[in-house]
């Protein structure tokens, strides 16, 4: 039989903390997907911010 892996992998939006905080107008934010059983807790990854042209900190966000 088959495994039903699909079941834990949903579609989380990344933001950019530094974006946020600067003031500036617009968003940085990216779409990625994320296994539940491996990592329950919020994802942190360096993506690159077109707006501050340099690589930052962005966040999960629901």
């Amino acid at each position: 039989m088959a495994k039903k892996s699909k079941d834990a992998r949903v579609q989380v939006i990344l933001e950019c903390t530094e974006h946020k905080n600067s003031g500036m107008p617009g968003t940085s934010r990216y779409i990625t997907t994320k296994n539940k059983k491996n990592t329950p807790d919020r994802l942190e990854l360096k993506k690159f911010n077109p707006i501050l042209k340099k690589i930052t900190l962005h966040k999960e966000i629901k």
